[in-house]
């Protein structure tokens, strides 16, 4: 095990030097790069969609004469002009164009070709709609009783995962249990009680939604803003009934997506349009589009937990009880029932679970992939209930997690036996950074004080594929199906790629993001990319090794076994000038190259036979740990809080590319703080957006920032990514918001119980009596 530690952002000391500068980056910051927002074409139509006017009605009838007569107007699509198919990850649960309901605001009803962006959209108002209102449905609590009517009345005929367990306005219900949870309870010394909500939240890239679509023939080339293009094409084959081979998803440079770009969204709608008029079609969202059209928001969150403890702190039994708003479809995140009750176990040592968590439908905007879905909201919540748990007993929170973090041999909630994990030296490090002892000691004003919240997340092993290949002039071209929005294909994949060939990380040029050129690859999402698609480059390159090998043998008239590759050559080892340059073997004419996909690792085994509805997340996979901690400043006057300095230490294995990661911790972290304080989607009482833009969706910024130290905790993790390697964009954003309710709680005396906690929020709790709700 090692440990690296990062100065915090603002300090003088000095950083190791770069490896290189990111292939990507110039283009970037001297704005020359392309997005996809900055595409043209010749002849090109832009598109606008008509939306849904109620969260939730029956569509009588739809008449588009007006629109269609407008001038500079090609094309109105609906229902019925797209094959009449359902689509949806782990449930088929939506059309491209709503047909009999719409279900939320965002749903599309029609969608407009247009000469001009505003022609598009004043058609799109022109398409009349005749709809027969129902009563909202937003509260999805409220939406699993019995009696309350059902959404989606077909429900049980949709195509869907055998394993989902569902139920009317139950899209999906997950338990996760071991041992006797009820008898053990009893024996507890103390058992703490609390309750939590959450409020949806957004993405918010900065890069708003954008897409051109063009057909060749029977072909369409689609140039989408999107994380995962592979997904994007199965889309639009699926919708448009169309073979795989028929569409090809391009993306240009991404700008940023957090999992709100994630899943297939709007290609089949603007490809539709194209194939229609002949032309190629553009669309960028709006700032409010981007805010209210997309299925992607942090679903919203009610969370129960009970843990029975001894007074020495060790944790006999937890029981919880965990609601979560779907909104209007499933989409991708089918398994985010099992995915928060895993979180709400937390990485510590239990003899005894139960958890039940519901996935429910209401008539809110979808939920999805948001930066480490589920996690934050049962994290804060757990993490709170913990510090509450460690005042029943009398111990300091940071105690009571010493003796009940998870450590190798430990068991997790479904019986998963731990490898090597780092989960009480990640601890350890973040109050060295924050000074914790500082704080015991008193040190800190009365309107100060530092919080500690742990976490966990998995790595999602999948296939992946990679070809390396060596250019004339003895450069090397990766070319993979990985994304590039942080995730670092640009940075990471060469790395690995320049240490097996002995070449300069700044030797590979990088073809990707496209799915006619690429192998397939999940896509930017899941903390994976390394971890999955650096094993395929790695093969990769350990083919190309072995023919260079092999060539610079034959050349030197030596032993394989004599010789290394460094420096752009291969050369004896222990004779430098007995070599010959990788550019002279590659330039001879005979290709050079190697293909890669690497061995999926599985998750460790676990005993899900008690457990309900498991769809493979019972058992994580390489888990990343996470201990954060945060120093605050609460004015209790007005119940705002600035958040002074954070500390964040990750075992996240062996780190490939230090200065990625950093990158990837700083912006998580102020991702975390602004869903800790300031982020919500605020709703009128049927669930419309009362606040899709950044004037009122208060984003932190630069100026909001903490000083922020990170610490590494290496260690070489079995079954792992390369080099022991695991995921690193999402935990960063997982304990944060109960590193500062902890914080919060320790100053006003009291936890704030719904998130954000926001200035209002806080000053109520500080200032509602004892037991009275806040």
């Amino acid at each position: 095990m090692s440990v690296i530690d990062t100065p915090a952002q603002g300090s003088s000391t000095p950083e190791r030097p770069r490896a290189f500068i990111r292939p990507d980056g110039k283009e970037k910051v001297t704005g020359l790069g392309r997005y996809t927002a900055d595409l043209t074409f010749t002849g090109q139509l832009h598109a606008a969609f008509r939306y849904a006017d109620h969260p939730h009605a029956r569509i009588v009838s739809i008449d588009t004469s007006r629109a269609k007569a407008l001038p500079g107007v090609f094309a109105v699509v609906t229902h019925e002009d797209v094959p009449d198919v359902r689509y949806g990850g782990m449930t088929q649960d939506r059309r491209l164009f709503a047909k009999e309901k719409v279900l939320w605001e965002g749903d599309v009803v029609a969608g407009v070709a247009a000469r001009t962006v505003e022609i598009a959209r004043q058609a799109a108002a022109l398409v009349e709609v005749e709809y027969e209102v129902l009563p909202a449905q937003p509260d999805y609590v409220a939406n699993m009783a019995p009696d309350a009517p059902v959404l989606h009345e077909g429900w049980a005929e949709y195509g869907a995962d055998e394993n989902l367990v569902r139920d009317g306005n139950v899209m999906s219900r997950y338990v996760i249990a071991k041992g006797d949870a009820d008898a053990a309870m009893a024996g507890a010394d103390v058992v703490v009680k609390s309750h939590y909500v959450s409020d949806a939240s957004q993405g918010v890239p900065i890069e708003p939604r954008a897409l051109v679509a063009q057909w060749t023939g029977d072909s369409v080339t689609v140039w989408s803003s999107t994380q995962v293009p592979f997904a994007a094409r199965s889309g639009v084959a699926h919708t448009l009934q169309i073979p795989e081979s028929k569409v090809r998803i391009v993306v240009p440079l991404l700008g940023g997506g957090f999992g709100s770009k994630c899943d297939f969204h709007f290609e089949a709608h603007v490809a539709i349009l194209a194939k229609v008029t002949r032309r190629p079609v553009r669309l960028v969202f709006t700032r409010k589009e981007e805010f209210v059209a997309p299925d992607h928001r942090r679903e919203g969150m009610d969370i129960e937990l009970e843990t029975g403890v001894t007074r020495d702190g060790r944790i006999v039994a937890r029981r919880g009880r965990m609601v979560l708003d779907k909104g209007a479809y499933t989409g991708e995140g089918g398994f985010f029932a099992q995915m928060a009750a895993m979180h709400a176990c937390g990485p510590y040592k239990l003899d005894t679970v139960r958890v039940e968590a519901f996935l429910n439908y209401s008539t809110n905007q979808p939920a999805a992939s948001i930066r480490a879905p589920t996690a934050p909201q049962a994290c804060w919540a757990l993490e709170q209930h913990l510090d509450e748990v460690a005042a029943a007993i009398g111990m300091d929170p940071v105690e009571l997690r010493r003796r009940t973090l998870v450590a190798e041999g430990d068991e997790g909630p479904a019986g998963q036996v731990f490898e090597k994990i780092g989960a009480k030296e990640t601890l350890e490090a973040a109050l060295e950074l924050i000074g914790y002892d500082a704080y015991l000691r008193g040190e800190l004003p009365d309107d100060e004080a530092v919080g500690v919240a742990c976490g966990w997340w998995p790595c999602f092993g999948v296939p992946s594929g990679a070809y390396v290949k060596l250019n004339g002039d003895g450069t090397a071209t990766i070319v993979t199906g990985a994304q590039e929005n942080g995730s670092g294909s640009v940075m990471g994949l060469p790395i690995l790629a320049a240490e097996i060939l002995g070449m300069s990380p700044s030797d590979f040029s990088i073809n990707y993001q496209d799915t006619d050129a690429g192998p397939w690859d999940m896509g930017s999402s899941g903390s994976q990319t390394t971890f999955n698609n650096g094993r395929a480059v790695v093969e990769a390159a350990q083919e190309v090794r072995a023919k260079l090998l092999a060539m610079g043998a034959e050349k030197l008239e030596a032993d394989v076994a004599d010789l290394e590759l460094a420096d752009g050559t291969v050369r004896v080892k222990g004779a430098p000038e007995t070599s010959v340059t990788i550019a002279d073997l590659a330039g001879t004419g005979e290709p050079i190259l190697g293909k890669g996909s690497g061995e999926v690792p599985e998750a460790a085994a676990s005993d899900a036979s008690a457990c309900v509805g498991s769809l493979g997340m019972e058992s994580f996979l390489a888990p990343q740990l996470i201990t954060h901690a945060a120093r605050v400043k609460v004015d209790r006057d007005t119940g705002v809080v600035r958040v002074l300095d954070f500390a964040a230490a990750h075992d996240s294995g062996v780190i490939v590319n230090k200065v990625g990661a950093d990158g990837q911790v700083y912006g998580g972290v102020m991702m975390g703080i602004g869903q800790a304080l300031t982020e919500a989607t605020w709703t009128d009482e049927e669930g419309r957006q009362k606040n899709p833009g950044l004037l009122d969706y208060k984003l932190q910024t630069a100026s909001d920032g903490p000083r922020i130290q990170i610490r590494w905790i290496e260690i070489e993790t079995p079954n792992a990514g390369p080099k022991g390697s695991k995921g690193v964009g999402e935990p960063p954003s997982v304990p944060t918001s109960g590193a500062v309710g902890n914080a919060i709680a320790k100053v006003i005396g009291r936890h704030v119980d719904q998130l954000p906690m926001t200035a209002e929020r806080v000053w109520l709790a500080a200032n509602s009596p004892a037991g009275e709700d806040q």
